[in-house]
């Protein structure tokens, strides 16, 4: 992409969040952040373990990004969403009826490789993730899902229900999350 394609810088405040032991989560963080960018945002990466005092609230948009490991969320992603979930809700911040702040919008993205069931191995971990963000007001508009290979495990990359994912996620796909990302930072800037 080009990273011309935005001349007025985005105002809006973005965080890009993950966990990864085996660098995929860590591809896709950095595409979404190569993404914001080209959409004129100037974006905070960090890890989860880098964000553990980060104020939610704070940003409009947030990427939160996790593995799915036997279709939960790794140790650290877990930790993180209760202790920011403890966080706010010390603050006060979550409330019945989970009221909507305007202009807070969240994205969660989920590395896989499903060798047992596919995508389904991975939907709970972005439905928990996301119950963080819906409880403290903010709009999830979106769950990316994205095949990652499965490192050190060739029966897993190749024989899974989704074939042959050695090498994903792979340019292609890391070029459309950047594209998707800049439709999105794009959307909610103005």
């Amino acid at each position: 992409m080009d990273a011309t394609r935005s001349a007025n810088p985005n105002t809006q405040k973005t965080l890009i969040l993950y966990w990864s032991a085996t660098g995929n989560t860590e591809k896709v963080a950095r595409a979404i952040e190569r993404g914001a960018r080209e959409a004129g945002a100037n974006p905070v990466l960090l890890k989860v373990s880098e964000a553990m005092d980060v104020d939610l609230h704070a940003y409009d948009l947030v990427f939160l990004g996790s593995p799915s490991y036997s279709y939960m969320p790794p140790e650290p992603v877990l930790r993180f969403v209760k202790d920011r979930q403890e966080f706010h809700k010390r603050r006060g911040d979550i409330k019945v009826r989970a009221p909507r702040l305007p202009g807070k919008r969240a994205v969660v993205f989920v590395t896989y490789s499903g060798p047992h069931t596919g995508i389904d191995e991975a939907i709970p971990v972005g439905k928990y993730i996301g119950q963080l963000f819906a409880h403290i007001g903010y709009e999830v508009v979106d769950e990316w899902y994205v095949v990652g290979e499965f490192h050190g495990n060739l029966l897993h990359s190749t024989e899974g229900p989704l074939g042959d994912i050695r090498g994903r996620p792979n340019a292609e796909e890391l070029a459309n999350i950047e594209r998707q990302t800049f439709s999105l930072v794009s959307a909610g800037h103005g």
